[in-house]
């Protein structure tokens, strides 16, 4: 599969832009596709924040624990999960604008088991529509 890239220019000042992506509380509330969050560590943003999503995809619910692995305010996000035989890498980086802040998300699958690696190249339009979907809904709720 490799990587899936999204970028979106959001007119919301980069620090709402961060708090939104770097905070999971917040993150949730901005997603419509998150139907439930579980914090599996005491703080809910920062390097080493570990919790539990779970997302609607396609009709049907998916569970996956994540950690934030890079964390530099205001400027980029590293959210890491090892789910179904694949490491999903996702690097989140913010560029002020002007009046505008640029988001620039890329997701790396890292198949590492015989099956992950049939399956997650089959499934790469699917996750491709989540991020896109995931980044249009982000750009949605911080610019109302």
């Amino acid at each position: 599969m490799g990587k899936t890239t999204a970028t979106r220019h959001i007119t919301a000042p980069v620090e709402k832009v961060f708090q939104a992506i770097s905070d999971v509380s917040t993150f949730a509330q901005t997603n419509p596709n998150i139907v439930n969050i579980e914090m599996l560590s005491t703080q809910t943003s920062g390097v080493g924040t570990r919790f539990r999503e779970t997302r609607s995809m396609n009709g049907r619910e998916a569970t996956t624990e994540l950690e934030f692995t890079e964390y530099v305010e205001n400027e980029h996000v590293r959210i890491v999960s090892d789910a179904g035989g694949t490491i999903w890498d996702t690097l989140m980086k913010l560029t002020p604008e002007g009046e505008t802040t640029r988001l620039d998300m890329q997701m790396d699958a890292r198949p590492y088991k015989l099956m992950s690696k049939i399956v997650t190249p089959l499934i790469s339009g699917m996750v491709n529509k989540a991020v896109q979907e995931d980044m249009d809904g982000l750009k949605e709720r911080l610019e109302m």
